[in-house]
């Protein structure tokens, strides 16, 4: 593979690092120390400030709409993961591969308690929050002995399996008519709860094609990671780091995993009933979505009129309660 882009080549392999020896237990197909003294995998190491910036934005969407506390814990924890996982790669050090690691763990089962103990008695509620613990703690415990990182991989991934087969049952459950327990509805209440669970199934799908995107971009770079380093040294940087399957990871789970918080913040608003005081603010599919009041929605945002039929305010967008709305 020639390059016929103005390139830097890369330096030779094995360049001496800060932070040497590693002590991790994971080693990723990018190159050690390539491009600074003192960060082992630097695109690795900066593709984690999404991580920051998404736990910012959501943390402050949180206190700014009066969310509930746990999301705005799990955003923190969302934040850890990121913190971590810098440090992790910058460092290439087994505490902060536990940190990353565990941590991703720890904000999953965060998700868990929100879903699981909604509409539950405190004693429930409790008993959960100590059983979740208990487990957060076993998993810690057992990770750190046996230092095998596909259990921890299996573990994020039965997890997180659960949590999106749980939350999409309590979707369905709670907004589709046929299904729906409650007391019934007038027919434009069925009608908006049928618009907001396609968009929101719309949504969920938007989330897992981004996040498994990325976890199939990371098994190419472990499979094929002595032909794309032989690739990166070919054409030279900086164009090489767009072949860094593992940063790829890190962009599009990162942006799976802020979508399935702010899936579980619309559930909650849907489930306490306020399908007409919050909707999701998503203007297009290039931008991140937001939970936010109606009345601060503002362009881009959807409304349900009395007879059912959706309509866009101002410039329009996808929101969780309307249809796909353009410019006029």
């Amino acid at each position: 593979m020639q390059s016929w882009l103005p390139a830097k080549p890369y330096p030779p392999p094995d360049q001496p690092g800060y932070w040497q020896p590693h002590s991790a237990t994971l080693q990723w197909c990018e190159e050690d120390y390539y491009a600074s003294y003192y960060c082992a995998e630097i695109v690795n190491t900066l593709t984690n400030i999404l991580f920051v910036y998404l736990s910012y934005k959501g943390v402050q969407s949180c206190w700014k709409y009066g969310h509930d506390t746990v999301f705005a814990v799990a955003y923190f924890g969302y934040f850890l993961v990121g913190f971590g996982s810098f440090m992790f790669h910058a460092t290439l050090k087994y505490p902060w591969q536990l940190v990353d690691e565990l941590n991703m763990i720890y904000t999953t089962c965060l998700m868990a308690y929100a879903s699981l103990s909604y509409a539950r008695s405190v004693r429930t509620q409790v008993l959960l929050g100590i059983s979740l613990t208990l487990l957060c703690i076993g998993i810690t415990v057992y990770y750190h002995h046996i230092q095998d990182p596909t259990f921890h991989q299996q573990v994020y991934a039965a997890l997180t399996v659960f949590i999106v087969f749980r939350s999409g049952w309590i979707m369905e459950t709670s907004l589709r008519p046929s299904l729906r327990k409650a007391a019934p509805r007038t027919a434009a209440e069925d009608a908006r709860d049928r618009a907001i669970l396609k968009n929101m199934w719309f949504f969920v799908a938007y989330g897992l094609t981004i996040f498994l995107s990325g976890f199939a971009i990371w098994g190419i770079d472990n499979v094929y990671c002595g032909t794309l380093r032989r690739w990166r040294r070919q054409i030279g940087l900086p164009w090489g780091i767009l072949l860094e399957g593992h940063g790829w990871w890190h962009l599009m789970t990162g942006v799976g995993a802020y979508c399935y918080i702010v899936w579980g913040i619309h559930l909650r608003r849907v489930l306490n009933g306020e399908q007409d005081k919050f909707v999701m603010f998503w203007p297009n599919l290039w931008t991140l979505p937001e939970i936010v009041r109606v009345d601060s929605a503002g362009p881009g945002a959807a409304t349900v009129k009395e007879n059912g039929k959706v309509t866009g305010k101002a410039s329009g967008g996808l929101a969780a309660n309307g249809e796909l709305k353009k410019r006029k």
